[in-house]
């Protein structure tokens, strides 16, 4: 049966770093916005997002938890996987740190790119076409309400 295999939490960093462009989800005022984002993986699995100071991405890190989505699919074999980091993001703000990032980090959109946050791979989950698992409670009866 054709179904959503989970990928282990070690094989979601190798397909992040394959993906060329994230998508950056926050709450801005209580809704959900997500926005495309240049990002790279820096020092193994830590993804790295670069932004401008002066956008509306920027006015949120630090204060809420935002979300870092990578994913590929070939619709030909209907094949992909997606994967998401969810994190509380702060501002590189070390200036030697910053020049590290910035030499190996994503490359910028735009001129006015200069804000870099890393997303500490605190909750990732990762998810690929494939066997579907089967959850068995034994204590449901027929006679049960799903």
């Amino acid at each position: 049966m054709q179904g959503v295999r989970e990928i282990d939490r070690q094989e979601c960093p190798r397909l992040m770093a394959t993906a060329p462009v994230g998508r950056i989800v926050h709450t801005p005022r209580a809704l959900a916005a997500v926005l495309p984002v240049p990002f790279s993986l820096y020092a193994d699995s830590l993804a790295v997002v670069r932004t401008s100071a002066v956008s509306q991405l920027a006015g949120a890190i630090g204060r809420a938890v935002i979300a870092l989505q990578a994913d590929a699919a070939d619709r030909a074999v209907r094949s992909g996987w997606s994967v998401v980091d969810a994190a509380r993001a702060t501002v590189v703000s070390d200036l030697a740190e910053c020049e590290r990032v910035r030499e190996r980090g994503p490359r910028s959109w735009r001129t006015s790119h200069h804000i870099f946050f890393p997303v500490e791979p605190e909750l990732v989950s990762g998810t690929e076409p494939g066997e579907r698992r089967m959850v068995h409670d034994a204590r449901r009866t027929r006679g049960d309400v799903m």
